[in-house]
């Protein structure tokens, strides 16, 4: 499985279910010292990939017999943070009418909203201002905060994500872009930067060529 190019963390994964499974993911998380939420995208990669298999209530395991594809195998090694842009961030308190003119101005698809004391708090997107704007709303007086979509109900993706799950998440949500995030417990999102539909349709393109 030399072809198959991992994170340290994904190998020292692989290497505890090899020798203990079935595991269970909580029982890797404790083990490698992370939380379960941690592990997810090691996890997911993996199973993806069918490096690793995994039963309802049993655990993961390997059998030996998951050896992606060498197109497979590239297009699940992008990673997110290799493709990540940067992310378009305004302040809540600016109005609906600055919006839309920032999102014009930038040629961006969304607004990512934070603050100091909060990180992360929100996103507007391009159909969040025309809707606002269609009302009888009056956005120069209207701040963003009313309209964004507030945390903890964004999607969001972490850097060590590959692209196909970040992908996933824009298919399965119908949404056109993910804030990029890390993560620690107990301590505000910090945003990272973003991934588009477009930076998917760049990265495929990229491979293809």
């Amino acid at each position: 499985m030399k072809h198959i190019l991992l994170t340290k963390r994904q190998e020292e994964i692989l290497r505890l279910v090899q020798k203990q499974g079935p595991v269970t993911g909580e029982a890797l998380a404790e083990q490698l010292g992370v939380t379960r939420a941690t592990l997810r995208p090691d996890l997911a990669f993996l199973t993806r990939t069918g490096i690793l298999a995994a039963k309802p209530r049993v655990g993961y395991y390997y059998d030996g017999s998951g050896i992606p594809d060498a197109l497979s195998h590239k297009l699940k090694a992008l990673i997110v943070r290799d493709w990540m842009g940067v992310p378009m961030v305004i302040d809540s308190k600016l109005s609906v009418y600055d919006a839309v003119v920032e999102v014009f101005m930038r040629d961006v698809g969304s607004l990512f909203i934070t603050s100091p004391a909060e990180g992360l708090v929100g996103i507007v997107s391009r159909k969040d201002l025309l809707r606002a704007s269609m009302g009888q709303n009056d956005i120069r007086n209207l701040p963003v905060s009313m309209i964004m979509t507030r945390m903890p109900n964004l999607i969001t993706c972490r850097p060590e994500e590959t692209l196909l799950f970040a992908a996933q998440k824009l298919q399965d949500h119908q949404i056109d872009s993910l804030p990029v995030v890390s993560e620690t417990a107990g301590e505000k999102p910090e945003l990272l930067g973003r991934i588009t539909k477009t930076t998917i349709v760049k990265a495929f393109v990229r491979l293809g060529s």
